[in-house]
């Protein structure tokens, strides 16, 4: 079965700055980029319940993350950059020398084979704060 299409926002969270200090191999920080934050009522349509697993497809490739409800808007969903979000990358970086990554469409399904992770903290600043800065303002941003 597809999954539902979502507008994808990846960013930076000051909380994924603060634990890059302890490595990008340290359990919090892989907490933080592996968690995806989704509005409680996209959560409930589709049926994924607060820290279950979600598969995010692009055309460049898959990934899963942790899901958690927060303050983003309905249709949207915020990541922070980090290993599972370049999965979803393709190599373009329209010169920048960085892949284009600000407002994908997404395709997004819960992975009905796995618990969902209850002993994990919930990463607090995942919320709008990130998500709202990360949203193009105009023409040519990304």
């Amino acid at each position: 079965m597809p999954g539902k299409r979502y507008l994808m926002i990846p960013g930076r969270t000051t909380k994924q700055g603060q634990q890059i200090n302890l490595g990008k191999d340290h359990a919090e920080y892989q907490a933080i980029v592996n968690t995806l934050t989704m509005h409680p009522e996209d959560m409930k349509e589709v049926g994924i319940p607060e820290g279950g697993t979600v598969r995010i497809r692009t055309d460049f490739g898959e990934t899963t993350f942790r899901c958690q409800q927060g303050k983003v808007p309905l249709g949207m969903i915020f990541v922070p950059y980090g290993p599972p979000t370049c999965r979803l990358m393709g190599g373009d970086t329209d010169g920048t020398g960085m892949p284009t990554s600000k407002g994908w469409e997404v395709e997004l399904e819960p992975v009905v084979d796995l618990e969902p992770v209850a002993d994990l903290e919930p990463v607090a600043d995942l919320e709008p704060v990130a998500a709202e800065a990360a949203v193009p303002t105009g023409p040519g941003e990304q």
